[in-house]
């Protein structure tokens, strides 16, 4: 895609994004809620067009050939798409009828996509008495039902416990294996960490492109010293003044403090809070994460 750009009435939801996603990748979208992820996937998949700008999925063009671009590729949304009154065979052959899979091959194709949906023995199941992970795999298995060449998840793994995202990564590992690229929009970092390459959006533009590795040690300019101390609050606020920090954030328990030097810092830090009655106390310094990415990405974008 080329300068794709989407407006609402004044509201600029995809900003001229540029970007080309290479057969047979796992290409991981990321960025915070509003950001423009899920419009952008919606273009590219035809659903609504373009204010401006343009792209071509599978050689054929979004605005003109959305019809033909619906027919080869698998999408599969956040809410899942499936009908719970109907069996987990029942959905499976509804959706081979939309992508009009040829009769001989349906029996064998739906056995092959319930073995892999770990669903054998749970067809003549309602979908509605499925818990979250297993109709997600469900949904997988229906956007796959036609053995598409690309496919679009958008936050597949919403609301699924992590053994389930864990199990239904490797599915997606396993079709990129095959040749299917992958378009994935997510919120969980870990799961980032593991796409061929990664797009963030803020305000409906394109961030930052390249690799994990590549972002993690490109876009952060310092080290991360990790902190910990009780109570977290109060530790936060001495931190933010201490010499050499230039950035700092929350990471669930414990800090995430960007500064120029490490080694340096690191004593000194431990040494404030101790002062200042601060318990529990640790620095450690340990390789950015792509979630310090991010948070760097978004702070310098909301500062201007």
């Amino acid at each position: 895609m080329e300068d794709l750009t989407r407006r609402f009435g004044d509201f600029v939801a995809v900003d001229h994004v540029t970007l080309k996603v290479e057969p047979g990748e796992v290409f991981g979208f990321l960025g915070p809620n509003g950001s423009g992820k899920t419009t952008t996937i919606r273009m590219l998949c035809g659903l609504i067009t373009p204010t401006s700008g343009h792209g071509r999925v599978l050689g054929f063009d979004i605005g003109r050939e959305s019809e033909a671009i619906k027919a080869r590729i698998g999408y599969m949304s956040q809410k899942f798409s499936l009908y719970p009154d109907l069996t987990v065979r029942e959905n499976l052959q509804f959706y081979a009828d939309v992508y009009e899979v040829p009769r001989r091959e349906r029996a064998a194709r739906m056995a092959e996509l319930i073995a892999m949906a770990g669903l054998t023995g749970r067809e003549r199941e309602l979908t509605a008495n499925l818990s979250g992970g297993w109709k997600q795999r469900l949904a997988l298995a229906c956007a796959i039902v036609h053995r598409p060449r690309m496919l679009f998840l958008d936050e597949p793994t919403g609301g699924v416990d992590p053994e389930a995202r864990r199990d239904f990564w490797e599915l997606i590992y396993a079709l990129a294996q095959e040749g299917v690229t992958v378009f994935v929009t997510t919120h969980y970092m870990d799961e980032a960490e593991h796409c061929h390459r990664i797009g963030l959006m803020y305000g409906g533009k394109l961030v930052a492109l390249d690799t994990p590795i590549a972002l993690k040690h490109g876009t952060i300019n310092g080290q991360v010293l990790e902190i910990e101390g009780s109570p977290q609050n109060s530790a936060r606020d001495l931190v933010a003044v201490q010499p050499g920090v230039r950035e700092l954030a929350a990471h669930g328990a414990r800090l995430h403090a960007i500064v120029d030097d490490a080694a340096l810092r690191g004593p000194q830090i431990a040494e404030a809070l101790r002062a200042a009655g601060i318990e529990d106390v640790h620095t450690e310094h340990i390789d950015p994460s792509l979630e310090d990415v991010f948070v760097t990405l978004v702070a310098q974008q909301a500062g201007g």
